[in-house]
């Protein structure tokens, strides 16, 4: 009689005789690792809400909980709203100490915010901290003059570089997470010839995470996969729901003048699409319905880091066991 070769859906390796109930112990033990409620990585940002697969939660672990972003105030009760003197500012180099902008303007006193988290405002003066803010997104900066009650809503820009938030599967022909810049997914490539550098100091790819050092791409497949037996990112058993977080330090030859900046980046897999979330799902897209159109990308929570999902396929590959004869 032939002996039972299993299949364990993540190893992929025919185990044959005795091995077979040792493979099967480990494959029920991986399972074990994704219950709900496990954080599976140190490093992960993850809230188990499934029976079986982990959800990935984009949440605000930097700063408190903000309120969400309120109405604007009527036309004509905003006199002096706070300006920076343009749209969009960039972090500069200094020779010591961090880069800070004021408003340009003398409001008065009152008390300032930001939508969404990623900003460093100072909530007295409204002097905003570039160095240390979240770059190459768009914000909410919010005014309310002391002895009043009424929010002044205006837009800045801090220039640099972002990622989109994304499903991207490699069955599909997916190979790169490309940066866009300014908040603006429309506008050509800065670093087209242009002289800029990523991961300047080694910090993602001492997470075996393959950035481009001129166009700032993020290779998925070796990110996934890693180029040696010792596996990528993930190890060499990925679980579904796993992330890691990565800081990539770079350069843009543009307005900033090659100022050292830094983007935070999440980065998560799943075996397949038909495993996530319709709720994150529906948050990407949400996210990415509002960039296109220039919106803010959240005003209730934290967007950052940028969430970067590698899928190996759409459907889920079931378990193949083979019985015997």
């Amino acid at each position: 009689m032939k002996k039972a070769t299993l299949f364990c859906p993540v190893i992929g390796y025919p185990v044959i005789g005795l091995v077979l109930l040792l493979t099967a112990q480990a494959c029920r033990k991986s399972a074990e690792d994704a219950k709900p409620g496990v954080n599976i990585n140190t490093q992960s940002r993850i809230t188990m809400t499934t029976d079986s697969v982990p959800l990935i939660a984009k949440v605000d672990t930097s700063q408190a909980k903000k309120v969400p972003l309120p109405q604007s105030s009527p036309l004509g009760s905003c006199p002096l709203s706070p300006l920076y003197g343009d749209t969009i500012v960039y972090p500069q180099p200094t020779s010591g100490g961090d880069y800070i902008v004021t408003p340009v303007n003398s409001p008065g006193p009152g008390k300032y915010l930001s939508w969404p988290v990623g900003m460093v405002i100072d909530p007295v003066t409204g002097a905003i901290d570039l160095t240390q803010s979240q770059t190459g997104m768009r914000y909410a900066i919010g005014y309310i003059a002391s002895g009043t009650t009424d929010t002044c809503i205006s837009n800045l820009v801090v220039g640099g570089a972002d990622y989109v938030d994304s499903v991207y599967v490699l069955a599909q022909g997916a190979t790169a997470a490309y940066p866009y810049y300014d908040a603006n997914p429309y506008l050509a490539s800065v670093c087209a010839g242009n002289g800029c550098s990523f991961d300047v100091t080694g910090s993602a790819a001492s997470q075996k995470v393959v950035v481009n050092k001129t166009t700032g791409a993020i290779d998925l497949s070796k990110t996934l996969n890693g180029s040696n037996l010792l596996g990528g990112a993930f190890g060499i058993l990925p679980l579904n729901g796993q992330s890691i977080t990565t800081t990539i330090y770079y350069k843009l030859n543009d307005p900033s003048n090659n100022a050292l900046q830094h983007i935070d980046v999440q980065i998560a897999y799943y075996n397949s699409k038909s495993l996530i979330g319709t709720g994150l799902l529906g948050t990407l897209g949400t996210e990415l319905d509002n960039l296109l159109n220039f919106q803010l990308l959240s005003t209730t929570f934290n967007p950052r880091p940028p969430l970067i999902i590698i899928v190996r396929s759409l459907e889920a590959n079931p378990v193949t066991t083979i019985l015997p004869l």
